[in-house]
């Protein structure tokens, strides 16, 4: 079955606030942009992947999706998560793609053979019957990958316990409980512990060049010694 990805991604101005305790605005637009490239690399490397597409409203943003090898569904103006990807699946719709990964663009631990994995548990599915399945975030209230065949299978709502508003979804429309935990996609980048998880788990790449260079770690030892973090 053949499947496209799909990224939502926002302007890096004023990114990841919730990281300002760490983080200054600059620090934070150079670290989003870094885990969009790492995030990019590794879905484009992908086998068994049709194509990838990032949906946005951002200039800068469309010209690093275009030089990393995928598509742009380009948005008139930015808007929310769930509108982005809800106007992305339409076009993808629109262009006769018929099933979709959808993944955020701040899960800087995620590798190719995560994107594989996930890939495979469509690769035995008849092609003819919905099919949904869902990855949490790390603490279980995000949804950090949907496989959805067709795209518009479910409805679709990001923020917040986006987790059990997919879940019940899915039991909405009768379809298969299919969730796949994976440690790597689970980690998006939304506080400052989830920094020091990053820094702990990663091994190269250009977020994690970033932050070292940013004094992250230190500012991560500081913090927890006064109780900060």
């Amino acid at each position: 079955m053949k499947v496209s990805a799909l990224i939502p991604a926002k302007g890096f101005t004023n990114a990841k606030q919730r990281l300002a305790p760490l983080l200054d605005a600059r620090a934070r637009e150079v670290l989003a942009e870094a885990m969009l490239r790492d995030v990019l690399g590794q879905v484009v490397g992908a086998r068994g992947l049709e194509s990838v597409f990032v949906v946005t409203g951002d200039e800068k943003v469309h010209e690093i999706a275009s030089s990393l090898g995928s598509e742009v569904i380009r948005e008139q103006n930015e808007r929310g998560e769930t509108e982005a990807v809800t106007f992305a699946l339409a076009e993808m719709q629109r262009r006769k793609i018929h099933s979709v990964l959808v993944v955020p663009g701040d899960i800087p631990l995620v590798r190719s053979s995560d994107i594989e994995l996930l890939l495979e548990q469509i690769s035995r599915h008849d092609g003819a019957s919905p099919f949904a399945l869902l990855t949490p975030s790390h603490d279980r209230m995000g949804t950090n990958a949907l496989l959805l065949s067709p795209p518009d299978v479910i409805k679709l709502r990001f923020g917040y316990d986006s987790f059990t508003y997919h879940l019940g979804e899915v039991a909405a429309q009768g379809l298969p409980l299919r969730v796949l935990g994976n440690e790597r996609i689970a980690l998006d980048i939304d506080e400052p512990r989830d920094l020091e998880s990053f820094m702990s788990a990663a091994r190269g790449g250009e977020s994690y060049e970033r932050l070292l260079e940013m004094g992250v770690v230190e500012a991560l030892e500081n913090a927890n010694r006064t109780g900060k973090l």
